[in-house]
């Protein structure tokens, strides 16, 4: 996938931010992938540039890596010829006169650059349940850029996937684990949650993990609430690699971005043209297509403003083609194979 930031730095230079987000971490990374040629993967983001030259690399896999110039990590080739999946690494240093540790997970970039999202996951043509653990595995298997599912928030903040607020006559928000935990899908799983779905997207480097968050049935604040504890699941099982995030809900994608000014943020619901996206640091948009047939110029517009574009759910050949003729980054779908074999055949 293309990485593109659009809150005035190119990573390129990898400038350096100040985070000002109360709950975002001391240290982040501008980029959590790396490919074979590049030496320089991520600038080593402080809360205060001040003390960069006290960083220090631990780990199981440091070994593979340096610090350059204080704030620069590099890979180092043994690391790129090695062809491992990941690699752990912790970064220490002195912040505002405290000392501060955080651990990272690098991934090498091996994630697919076709235009294909399985909708929540590959489950149509695979009998499978949607939003299972199977049919991330289904779509992970089939070839997909990336397996899109979506997350609630139970009454006990634990964080679950299903699509609709309801499931089996339960209301995740108004649930607790006790009852979830209860439920079986068709194919014998329990229902999901986030820390089972990441896991299991983690054990590969291929597809990525689009991540919606569900707007929350009760409150505003609520949706906030999960914007947080999803950003904290995230982290702890630095899974920043793997993750994309998208919302319908315009404050969650401006509450994730407070939270992690490197995270890939979309928003869904079709009401914001690519200058205000670009303007409140979002990474594009991924709208519904009746938006773009509506809006063509959009799509173009997005791609001068270096913003990456998406659209749901399209099943249809001809919406399929009109689409990829307009140059569209990703396509969600309940047909990736079928847009899959479209895209073979064009090439």
């Amino acid at each position: 996938m293309k990485y593109h930031f659009l809150w005035g730095f190119a990573l390129a230079t990898f400038s350096i931010f100040n985070l000002k987000a109360q709950n975002a971490p001391t240290m982040l990374l501008s980029k959590y992938t790396f490919n074979g040629d590049a030496e320089k993967v991520a600038t080593i983001n402080m809360e205060s540039a001040g003390s960069t030259s006290a960083l220090t690399l631990s780990g199981p896999d440091a070994s593979n890596f340096k610090i350059k110039d204080g704030n620069i990590l590099c890979i180092l080739d043994k690391a790129r010829k090695k062809g491992k999946q990941h690699y752990s690494i912790t970064i220490s240093g002195n912040i505002r006169g405290e000392y501060h540790t955080h651990d990272f997970i690098i991934a090498r970039d091996e994630f697919r650059k076709n235009e294909v999202i399985a909708h929540r996951g590959a489950w149509k043509n695979t009998g499978v349940p949607e939003n299972s653990l199977a049919a991330l595995n289904q779509a992970i298997v089939l070839g997909c850029a990336g397996s899109e599912f979506d997350v609630q928030l139970s009454a006990d903040s634990i964080l679950y996937i299903n699509h609709d607020p309801q499931i089996q006559g339960i209301t995740i928000e108004k649930a607790d684990k006790a009852q979830l935990q209860a439920i079986k899908l068709s194919n014998g799983e329990h229902l999901p949650t986030l820390e089972e779905y990441i896991k299991t997207g983690m054990k590969q480097n291929r597809t990525k993990l689009i991540l919606e968050l569900k707007p929350s049935i009760i409150s505003k604040e609520r949706g906030l609430t999960l914007a947080g504890q999803v950003m904290d699941m995230v982290r702890r099982l630095h899974a920043e690699a793997w993750i994309d995030y998208i919302s319908f809900d315009y404050n969650i994608c401006l509450e994730l971005r407070k939270l992690d000014p490197t995270a890939r943020i979309f928003y869904l619901n079709g009401d914001k043209d690519p200058e205000t996206l670009a303007n409140d640091a979002l990474n594009g948009f991924d709208y519904h297509i009746s938006v773009l047939r509506k809006n063509p110029d959009w799509l173009k517009q997005a791609a001068a403003l270096k913003l990456e574009t998406n659209s749901w759910t399209v099943n249809k050949e001809e919406d399929m083609d009109w689409l990829l003729s307009q140059k569209i980054n990703y396509i969600t779908t309940n047909e990736p194979e079928l847009l899959l074999r479209k895209i073979k055949q064009s090439r």
